[in-house]
């Protein structure tokens, strides 16, 4: 059912699909009372989050690598909303430097967080190392919001106790996960060059997000009491729509055709604007029937069943126990 709602729009059980945007998914919710941090803010999905959050009263934190960009954004939701409270802040986060320095520089401005958005990302990068010596897509779009998490993890538990709100992490993932090497993580070839493969590593990377919030939401739940104030959110957005395949698509097409034409002509109806795109982000994070849902699967503002390896406990908790040996080596 879920392609199906996917192409024509029909809403799910949350009364929401394919064709909702930010703004209806939080339409009557007010944040004026949460503080929210988005990862990434400064284009795209990320930048559309951090002006509906901003919209619904909530205290922005924008993290992004180019911080004019994020600046600019900051400036463009103001003007429409002029009581928006915003801040931005450099973070990079193939950096565990920068990760930490970010998450320094936040708990010093003495604010509460109720929200942690991990939004950013790298796709489909040469092979590279990052300074940390991680692969770069591995480094950034898992290594960087793993330990960013468990750098915020005490203030967003400390705020939830304080407040009685509950505290809520979002981790955004890719259908790309369905696409990831054998055996789904190569923890012992993480930084093998000569076995590289970019979309492969990309896959390996959002299968990573997923797995660690499934471990983050296990973890909580040996705490009672505070994992009733404080869930692990997890959100599958499909940024890259039906990409496997492209390649030998793209055999069969004339040349003098554009593939990016002919795949937005023959696949129209599962593009999303960026107020689509943005909705089951903001849907997580913010609205009341997400209450009490722990480590899920959403796509289109409902609940989907992931893949085996995004099921596999076993694998969540390596992952974790590995990841913990990268952030304590740096």
């Amino acid at each position: 059912m879920g392609y199906f709602r996917e192409a024509t729009g029909i809403p799910g059980p949350s009364g929401f699909g394919s064709a909702s945007t930010a703004e209806q998914v939080t339409e009557g919710i007010d944040a004026s009372g949460l503080t929210v941090i988005i990862t990434g803010g400064s284009s795209g999905i990320g930048a559309e989050t951090a002006r509906v959050m901003a919209l619904r009263g909530a205290h922005v934190i924008i993290g992004a690598r180019n911080t004019e960009a994020a600046e600019s954004v900051k400036q463009s939701i103001l003007q429409n909303t002029p009581s928006a409270r915003i801040d931005t802040i450099h973070l990079e986060l193939s950096s565990q430097k920068s990760v930490r320095d970010f998450s320094d520089r936040f708990l010093s401005m003495n604010l509460p967080l109720n929200i942690l958005i991990n939004n950013a990302g790298v796709m489909y990068c040469p092979f590279k190392l990052s300074e940390d010596g991680i692969e770069m897509q591995f480094a950034t779009n898992h290594i960087g919001h793993f330990l960013l998490t468990n750098l915020l993890l005490p203030k967003i538990k400390s705020t939830a106790e304080k407040t009685g709100i509950e505290g809520r992490i979002v981790n955004l993932s890719s259908a790309a996960h369905l696409t990831t090497y054998r055996g789904g993580i190569r923890f012992n070839k993480i930084n093998d060059k000569a076995a590289y493969n970019d979309k492969l590593a990309y896959g390996q990377s959002k299968l990573a997000n997923i797995l660690h919030a499934n471990e983050l939401a296990r973890r909580l739940k040996a705490f009672p009491k505070r994992a009733s104030m404080l869930r692990q959110i997890l959100f599958i957005l499909d940024l890259l729509r039906r990409t496997w395949g492209d390649t030998q698509l793209s055999l069969l097409i004339p040349k003098f055709l554009s593939l990016a034409a002919v795949l937005r002509a023959t696949t129209c109806v599962l593009w999303k604007s960026i107020p689509q795109g943005a909705a089951t982000t903001c849907y997580v994070a913010l609205h009341p029937s997400v209450k009490g849902v722990s480590g899920k699967y959403f796509a289109d503002c409902n609940i989907e069943k992931t893949t085996a390896n995004g099921r596999n406990e076993t694998l969540a908790r390596k992952l974790w126990e590995y990841s913990e040996t990268l952030i304590k080596s740096n």
